[in-house]
């Protein structure tokens, strides 16, 4: 689907589910992630995540729309456009929108993965132990415990 397409799309929600128009710009953004929308209050467009589209199909999208208008049409009009405001739970309710958007699954590769340790800071006077993952230098630090000196090991091979 296009921006277009949306546009035309969130005019026509606009128009059957609200009886207003919707008179600004609707686009999609893939960098959004762990949201379905957004409403911006300065330039009053809206931005749709077309990963849910993919994921979910076009009833979850028409869901995130409506949600976005309902900030939207509250906004324009004075009343209460935050989610914990009344006026808009009860529009949202009234229009069918969506309060929280579904999951998107996220892929193996976008995932980080966890570092092992493969470092260790041993204190030279109480032997105080400290686990590190990145390497460090143990001249510009001391111990926690005791104020002395530390020393680096590499866990791998148990050397310094």
């Amino acid at each position: 689907m296009s921006n277009e397409e949306l546009q035309a799309w969130v005019e026509h929600i606009s128009l059957t589910s609200f009886q207003l128009p919707f008179r600004h710009r609707a686009v999609f953004n893939s960098r959004l992630s762990t949201t379905g929308g957004r409403y911006f209050m300065k330039s009053h467009d809206i931005e749709i995540n077309p990963h849910q589209l993919v994921e979910h199909g076009p009833d979850e999208v028409e869901r995130i729309i409506k949600h976005e208008l309902c900030h939207y049409h509250l906004h324009l009009s004075g009343k209460g456009y935050r989610h914990q405001d009344a006026d808009f739970k009860a529009l949202l309710q009234a229009v069918g929108g969506s309060r929280y958007c579904k999951a998107i699954p996220r892929a193996d590769s976008n995932k980080k993965k966890a570092l092992p340790y493969r470092y260790l800071l041993r204190c030279k006077e109480c032997h105080m132990e400290y686990k590190r993952k990145r390497r460090m230098d143990p001249a510009r630090y001391r111990c926690g415990r005791c104020q002395g000196p530390l020393q680096l090991l590499t866990l791998d091979s148990g050397k310094e």
